[in-house]
């Protein structure tokens, strides 16, 4: 055999190896030539993204807004670094612990935007957004605006605060399909008054995946004197941002979510001059008002699951933010767009697609969305979540980077069928 007919029988044989059975560098080598929009429609390279995650075969696991499964490669770091820890016991606690962490949140403070000394790890969004919602210097009287779509942990913390030192909580509802970003900031402009302290907004609603215009209600509040919180819990590494362009006070994500990191860590940002105006939840020695690290204080907690955040980050930064953006708003779309406007199914979010990226919400007239849930779980093997509330009811559907179109149109069927 010549050299010219040895190297093409390579290469054949290179090309017979299915993209699933690739790493991941090779994947992106694949793809390094096609546009992200392109990329989204490939389906033979999101089977190789696939073929990266262990996923169960008795169901079509389309609640990925709750907790995002981790690929592989992610999870076997994840417990080299549980053994390494464990390996070094106390010594490792009490030396190298803190500034992992550090190192860790400079990761994901990079992601996000933001100068690394406003930002630290917490447990989830839940401890970030209720250690500012609990943190702040509130007086009688005081006003907070939130919306009844907003997470209901936040909520309760809200009311939580106005039983302790009698605060006024000012509830607002976001329409499911605006006109307009004007519509949706207006309709904050019009709650707040000279006695308004905080606005909560969630970068996107958790229950129906819409998008709401951050930075321009931060403008218009900070115009009124208000600092605004921000509930980025579906937003971080779902789509593209820069936390320092949305112009808030305080921006708390999960980043079990999207970012895929093992269960256990989140994020809070504070603005600079903003530090010094909250309490820490557990107390900390540092009196020093302006550093972030008093926010920082959570006692004894798994630290191996820190150190997954530079194997998650790894792998969000391989398959490339602008291409995991495109391909999450293409699935979306193209099971929404099947069953928009047919018969009795009803879709709970923005037609707009700057409004929305992987999460939907979809419901039946006249049906239950506990059963339709339940329905879709039994009859047709989709597992989802039931929202029935705030002007929201229906199956919040969250495909993910390893969903393919093939599994969504069991959902689109399932939905005509039923609408």
């Amino acid at each position: 055999m010549d050299k010219r007919s040895f190297l093409k029988g390579l290469t054949l044989a290179g090309l017979s190896v299915p993209l699933s059975a690739k790493s991941i560098e090779s994947l992106m080598s694949y793809a390094s030539n096609k546009k992200p929009s392109e990329l989204a429609m490939d389906e033979a390279f999101w089977e190789g993204i696939k073929g990266k995650y262990r996923l169960k075969p008795d169901y079509i696991n389309l609640e990925s807004g709750y907790y995002n499964i981790l690929p592989q490669e992610t999870l076997e770091k994840f417990i080299e670094h549980i053994r390494e820890v464990n390996l070094h016991g106390a010594y490792y606690m009490r030396t190298v612990q803190f500034d992992n962490k550090k190192i860790m949140a400079n990761k994901v403070a990079k992601i996000a935007g933001c100068s690394t000394d406003e930002l630290i790890l917490t447990r989830n969004t839940t401890e970030s957004l209720d250690m500012v919602i609990g943190g702040l210097h509130w007086q009688a009287g005081d006003e907070a605006i939130m919306a009844e779509q907003d997470y209901g942990a936040m909520l309760d913390m809200f009311k939580q605060v106005s039983r302790k030192h009698g605060t006024i909580n000012k509830i607002l509802s976001v329409p499911n399909h605006p006109n307009s970003d004007d519509e949706i900031v207006q309709l904050y402009a019009n709650a707040i008054t000279p006695k308004t302290k905080l606005l909560m907004v969630s970068h996107m609603i958790n229950i129906t995946g819409h998008i709401l215009p951050v930075q321009k209600i931060c403008d218009m509040a900070h115009a009124k004197g208000v600092e605004v919180l921000v509930d980025g819990a579906h937003a971080f590494a779902h789509f593209q941002y820069n936390i320092s362009d949305l112009h808030c006070d305080y921006y708390g994500a999960s980043l079990h979510k999207w970012l895929s990191v093992p269960l256990g860590v989140g994020m809070l940002y504070v603005k600079k001059e903003n530090i010094k105006k909250i309490w820490p939840l557990l107390a900390d020695g540092n009196l020093d008002l302006n550093d972030i690290s008093r926010l920082n204080h959570l006692g004894t907690h798994p630290v191996h699951t820190d150190l997954a955040i530079a194997d998650a980050v790894d792998f969000y930064e391989k398959l490339g933010p602008e291409n995991k953006e495109a391909r999450l708003k293409y699935l979306q779309q193209y099971w929404t767009s099947k069953v928009r406007n047919h018969g009795n199914v009803i879709v709970n979010t923005p037609v707009d697609p700057k409004r929305s990226c992987a999460i939907a919400n979809v419901g039946i007239k006249g049906m239950a969305p506990g059963l339709l849930a339940e329905t879709l779980l039994k009859k047709y093997k989709i597992y989802t979540v039931a929202i029935d509330g705030a002007n929201v009811h229906g199956c919040r559907i969250t495909p993910n980077v390893f969903t393919s179109p093939k599994e969504l149109d069991v959902l689109v069927k399932a939905l005509l069928e039923l609408g």
